[in-house]
């Protein structure tokens, strides 16, 4: 009898099934002969408790904000701000959900965002997060990246190791994004160079490298997988790839907010260097979660990642 596989999770929330359970609960559901119709507790309460039961976990507080601004309705902030304006919580959301949310051709939108990043960074002072907020509004607005920087070192300065942090700045300094190939790959090798030994940020230059195959695929569509398959195999990405297992994967540090996220990039690495025994514990520790990215520039994501899991696991 053939054995089957649970289906694959591809979810922006990742593994984090409190962040999941809230956002359930705030979808909209047809209404039977008006069950649920009375239901008095504010929208954002239940989103309220989440980001309070955060607290200072920054990594994970960081994750939390972002994608409740991609996935909760706008209203819900704006309600949140309104019923508690002096709301640390609420601020910092309603700055993440302007800054993901704002065009970059709307010079008021774009000042009342501002506004409400700067707001939140005053309520909260020690909280990186909403200089996070206010680089991804830059990033919208292409700001010149020697403008960036300063907004960049102060969320550093509050949470030095902060993984999303140098994430988001290594998007920013991408191709393909404000900067160019030597700025990003520089700042990638020194970031994890210096970073603490356990740190997922020892997978910073194979984030780097996927983003390089990216803007060669976006470039030139036709070479980029031959291209991008010949660059996982040199010494320097080889490197690379064996400081990630070592640095990080090795480790078995405690998880963090992205680890789905970096598991699936240390797997894809691994898959397109041809190193399937040492892909086999990514594909254990990740099960049924998958990434869209970096899967996603590859033909067929789904099936090619269920190869290489049932490839690598099955030896």
């Amino acid at each position: 009898m053939l054995r089957r596989r649970p289906s694959l999770l591809i979810r922006p929330e990742l593994d984090d099934d409190l962040l999941h359970r809230t956002l359930t609960e705030l979808r909209p559901t047809p209404q039977l002969h008006g069950l649920g119709a009375g239901r008095t507790r504010p929208p954002w309460e239940p989103v309220a408790d989440l980001i309070r039961a955060t607290g200072r976990d920054w990594d994970r507080r960081a994750h939390r904000l972002a994608v409740l601004a991609q996935r909760l309705p706008a209203a819900v902030p704006q309600r949140w701000t309104a019923d508690r304006p002096q709301d640390g919580d609420a601020l910092t959301l309603r700055a993440f959900v302007e800054s993901h949310r704002t065009p970059a051709n709307d010079q008021a939108a774009v000042r009342r965002a501002e506004h409400s990043c700067l707001r939140a960074a005053e309520a909260c002072p020690e909280d990186p997060t909403p200089w996070l907020a206010l680089l991804s509004l830059m990033d919208t607005c292409a700001v010149p990246v020697k403008d960036a920087v300063p907004v960049w070192t102060e969320a550093v300065n509050r949470a030095p190791w902060l993984r999303t942090s140098y994430h988001r700045l290594l998007r920013y300094l991408s191709p393909r994004g404000h900067g160019t190939v030597p700025d990003m790959m520089d700042f990638a090798w020194q970031a994890a160079a210096r970073a603490p030994h356990g740190s997922p940020l020892a997978l910073l230059p194979v984030a780097a490298r996927v983003e390089l195959m990216a803007h060669r695929q976006g470039s030139t569509p036709v070479d980029a997988l031959g291209s991008g398959g010949g660059n996982w195999n040199e010494p320097r990405s080889v490197h690379e790839i064996d400081l990630a297992l070592t640095g990080w994967f090795d480790v078995g540090a405690a998880p963090h907010a992205e680890a789905v996220t970096d598991l699936n990039t240390l797997a894809f690495a691994l898959t397109r260097a041809h190193r399937p025994a040492e892909a086999a514990p990514v594909f254990q520790r990740l099960g049924r979660h998958m990434t869209r990215h970096p899967w996603d520039l590859l033909p067929e994501p789904k099936r090619t990642f269920v190869y290489w899991r049932e490839r690598s696991t099955d030896r």
